[in-house]
């Protein structure tokens, strides 16, 4: 219990830099492929230190760039040659791997003449409703249409030498009420009108259609790379994730993932074991973005970040109708992959190491569904306060391993589960620790928590706000009682140290009685603790991290790290990177450990984060602890040596000089 654990390991099989490139291309547009030149494709490819691209065999569209024998499906009408056929021949002549891009959920063309095929909502009116906006439709895939997306697919495995397969555009909760759906739901005797059969009945149908199209590829191709993109890993759901051959972690910073969501999701797929790879994207926005560009210091942060977090990288650009690729685009690509590529020798075969395992809200949303509205803020602020707290943790289901954790995190609202809670009562035992906070654990059933955590509840809150007197010394602020911008639970003390009290606000605003601007002030009379320890547990009365994730209350966060620190007195790593900082622990196969530093300043332009600057870091200093003392340390990939020292199993060592990233490798 006492040593850090290391995660799931990710396989090297994987091409490090990989580009998604998109060509959803209307049939609206002439000259399809007229600028196409093999040569000019593979100069971009190599100025973009490109190892792996993918091409399209279908688009969103529903047109195909290759001839095909598949009955409704058809070429581009403004395409005269094998354009995906001459894109493979040409990449594969330079050694670059081309997995093939099949739109799954979206066929334009084949929605305007079958409409029958189509998705509708339980009320029937999503797929007749909306063919005057400009947007795409979806297809049940209980339908047909399975069967003819089917068939492309294998025509592309059987007729090609695609390195795998891409399905886009699915996912396993997408609702639908057509008669294959109904009529599923209805022979078992189920109401579709029932939310939880929607789902069920939706996830059936993911799961058959995703069957049924590896049986079939796999029947041509044994062994060929599969994967079925929705938009983000599901969390919780092993058995979904397991329908693919690797995970592709589609999250474009600026496209309405923010960089919050690429780590967050990282830490939890890192531990399925599965090769993976980190998808961005060349865009200032999202998608479908002509003429966008991000600035190069944001996509060689994004890239490293994703090296960091022990995945390979994708960056996602959209080729131009004519088929010719965007000289400046591959001038951008090529000078973070450039970094990349040197990079890759200390990035492969690698696990991860972390101190604090985190229960993750998104996971527990099947058995508890009332979870979902809050899932999400939950997630984001514990993975949010971690982070800038430069925690080491990983992201954790119902499956995973708790034991090797020092510390579990309990963030919020995680049920009293009387599963869940046998499991934590004997890693307790086992000398483990958790934090918790807000309703988690609590059985209001009982007026108790399900575990001993040194207090006994007494009911919510009963005015929002309230106050919170930290009994420690805080960095920033001299002593003082702090807003909390929620209720919270009311406690009495136990058998813990109370580290924090709360305290009331006069009374709750309303016509009847309110005091200036916003909230009534606190009254200054203890309302009992607020944050309690025992030997083995801290617990903080409010929902700290979905507080943190909606209000960004700086000092909710230190109280909180205070309770980890205090839990957590010997991390395996300390550094003195700036908040923004970020900061891992990646283990090599060969021994080696390689801690990754990153900093860079995400900045609000608009509606989307955005980097412009990576400033030069001097003197960052760190501590590893480490069971036996390195021979060596040095930077990577410039391998100039660090002088270190050795005390305790902790080894010392300054980088003097860092920009955007830093490799610090420890043999």
């Amino acid at each position: 219990m006492q040593s850090a654990h290391f995660g799931g390991q990710i396989m090297s099989s994987l091409p490090f830099r990989q580009i998604h490139l998109d060509f959803h291309t209307s049939e609206a547009i002439p000259g399809i492929g007229s600028e196409w030149d093999p040569a000019h494709f593979q100069a971009q490819l190599r100025r973009g230190h490109v190892s792996s691209v993918t091409v399209f065999s279908k688009c969103h569209h529903g047109w195909s760039y290759h001839p095909t024998a598949v009955p409704l499906s058809r070429m581009h009408p403004h395409l005269s040659f094998d354009l995906m056929g001459a894109m493979i021949e040409a990449a594969h002549a330079i050694g670059v791997k081309t997995p093939v891009y099949l739109s799954a959920g979206f066929d334009e063309k084949l929605g305007r003449t079958h409409t029958h095929w189509l998705k509708l909502s339980p009320d029937k009116s999503e797929a007749l409703g909306r063919w005057q906006e400009a947007s795409y439709h979806s297809f049940c895939m209980r339908s047909p249409y399975t069967d003819y997306l089917t068939a492309q697919a294998v025509e592309v495995a059987r007729n090609y030498p695609a390195d795998g397969i891409f399905l886009d555009i699915v996912g396993p909760y997408w609702i639908c009420g057509c008669q294959w759906c109904l009529e599923a739901a209805h022979s078992r005797g189920l109401d579709m009108r029932d939310p939880d059969v929607q789902l069920l009945i939706a996830r059936e149908s993911y799961v058959q259609y995703a069957e049924t199209i590896n049986a079939a590829v796999h029947a041509v191709a044994p062994g060929m790379r599969i994967f079925h993109n929705g938009g983000h890993i599901p969390q919780g759901e092993r058995e979904i994730a397991a329908l693919n051959t690797h995970l592709e972690l589609e999250s474009l910073p600026t496209g309405g993932w923010g960089y919050d969501h690429f780590p967050r999701s990282a830490r939890y797929a890192q531990g399925l074991g599965m090769p993976m790879l980190g998808m961005t994207g060349k865009f200032h926005g999202t998608w479908g973005e002509f003429g966008g560009y991000k600035h190069p210091a944001a996509l060689q942060y994004e890239a490293a970040q994703t090296l960091a977090h022990g995945a390979c990288v994708s960056v996602g650009d959209q080729m131009h109708p004519y088929g010719r690729l965007d000289e400046a685009t591959y001038a951008l690509i090529g000078t973070a992959y450039a970094e990349v590529e040197a990079k890759e020798p200390w990035c492969t075969d690698v696990t991860s190491v972390a101190d604090v395992g985190v229960l993750s809200v998104e996971a527990l949303q099947r058995l508890y569904p009332e979870l979902k509205p809050v899932a999400k803020s939950c997630d984001t602020g514990v993975a949010r306060v971690l982070l800038e707290g430069g925690i080491l943790f990983d992201v954790l289901d119902l499956q995973s391993d708790f034991s090797p954790y020092p510390v579990l995190v309990l963030p919020d609202v995680v049920p009293p589960d009387a599963a869940l809670v046998a499991r934590l009562a004997a890693y307790l035992r086992a000398g483990g620790r958790l934090l918790i906070t807000g309703s988690s654990l609590l059985d209001t059933a009982h007026g108790a928590f399900a575990l001993d955590l040194g207090a006994r509840p007494v009911g919510a809150g009963p005015i929002t706000p309230s106050f919170i007197q930290p009994h420690f010394p805080l960095s920033a602020w001299e002593p003082a009682v702090f807003v909390v911008y929620d209720a919270g639970q009311r406690l009495e003390a136990t058998t813990g140290t109370v580290l924090a009290e709360r305290q009331e606000a006069f009374f709750q605003r309303d016509y009847l009685h309110f005091c200036s601007h916003q909230h009534a002030p606190s009254t200054k009379e203890s309302a009992g603790p607020a944050m309690v320890q025992t030997d083995n547990t801290v617990y903080l009365a409010y929902p700290a991290f979905r507080l943190y994730a909606e209000k960004g209350q700086t000092v909710l966060r230190e109280i909180v790290l205070h309770g980890l620190h205090a839990l957590l007195p010997a991390p395996t790593l300390t550094t003195n990177l700036p908040m923004q900082g970020r900061q891992t622990v990646q283990r090599q196969a060969n021994g080696r450990t390689i801690v990754h530093l990153l900093y860079a300043t995400p900045a609000k332009r608009g509606e989307i984060e955005v980097i412009e600057d990576l400033p030069t870091l001097h003197d960052v200093t760190l501590t590893l602890r480490l069971a036996t003392p390195p021979r060596r340390v040095y930077l990577a990939p410039q391998q100039t040596d660090l002088p270190f020292t050795v005390r305790d199993h902790q080894v010392h060592a300054t980088v003097p000089e860092m920009t955007g990233h830093q490799m610090v490798v420890f043999e």
